[in-house]
C-alpha cells in the first residue's frame, strides 16, 4: 500500500485514475476505523475500480474542544485496516495542510 502525504498527490492520483477510465469510490471517515467503515470499503470495491478512504478528524464535528483532543488517532491501525480491506487509498488529514493517503490497486 502506498501512502500519499499531500492533497496534490491525491489529486494527481485521482486525475490519473479517471484519465485511465477507472471509477473511484470515496469512503470518508474520521479515523478509528471499525467494521462499518470496512463494509463501506467492500461496497466501494464492488462499485468502483479504486477505493479511497479519507481519514480526517474534523474539528467542526466537536462542540467541546476536549472531545476533539480525546478523539482517538489510530493511524497505524487505520492503515492496517485499509490494507486488510484492500482499499485503494486511505488518507489521514491531521491539520489544515497535512493529508496522508495510502493507496492500493484493486485486483480487478
Amino acid at each position: 500500500m502506498q501512502v500519499l502525504t499531500t492533497v496534490r498527490e491525491l489529486q494527481d492520483y485521482s486525475d490519473a485514475e479517471r484519465a485511465a477510465g477507472r471509477r473511484i469510490a470515496l469512503v470518508p471517515t474520521m479515523g478509528a476505523l471499525h467494521a462499518g467503515h470496512l463494509t463501506l470499503v467492500d461496497e466501494g470495491r464492488r462499485r468502483a475500480d479504486r477505493v479511497v478512504v479519507s481519514i480526517f478528524v474534523n474539528p467542526t464535528q466537536f462542540n467541546d474542544p476536549k472531545d476533539l483532543v480525546a478523539y482517538p488517532r489510530t493511524l497505524s491501525e487505520d492503515l492496517s485496516a485499509c490494507e486488510r480491506a484492500a482499499s485503494t487509498s486511505c488518507s489521514r488529514r491531521r491539520r489544515r495542510s497535512s493529508t496522508r493517503t495510502a493507496r492500493r490497486r484493486s485486483s480487478s
